[in-house]
């Protein structure tokens, strides 16, 4: 891993989370912060979601036989940023059991609850939803 800088390394990651890898969205996020002031325990979380990928290379995404419905969800974490203090929010939707579209990233404002922070949250994931229905 020494030949490889770091942000080549997240930059690969976040190809992978765009493509084909929407669980491994939230570990992307994080580790992409570091970029200008990174140690060693950055590169131990890039060569864990690594090890991640390799261990589960034969899962993908596909769509069954089930009925094409689209389905939501969405969440967020309070203040898990503790430099911040700003949330995360994230969301998926499905369309029959195949993850269609995905989002983790961090909220704009810090918010100043719990609910407020599942607010902003459930905006972000209502506006995809709107944008998906159109299609």
């Amino acid at each position: 891993m020494k030949s490889v800088p770091y942000a080549s390394a997240c930059g690969s990651l976040m190809y992978a989370m765009v493509s084909t890898r929407p669980n491994i969205a939230h570990a992307v996020g994080v580790v992409s912060r570091f970029m200008a002031n990174l140690g060693r325990a950055h590169w131990e979380a890039i060569k864990s979601i690594l090890r991640y990928l390799k261990g589960t290379k034969n899962k993908y995404l596909s769509y069954g036989k089930d009925p094409l419905e689209l389905k939501g969800f969405c969440d967020s974490d309070m203040a898990g940023d503790v430099d911040t203090w700003k949330s995360t929010s994230g969301y998926v939707f499905t369309l029959g059991d195949c993850a269609l579209s995905w989002c983790s990233r961090p909220q704009k404002i810090a918010a100043l609850s719990t609910t407020e922070a599942e607010y902003i949250s459930a905006t972000e994931a209502s506006k995809e939803a709107i944008w998906l229905a159109h299609l």
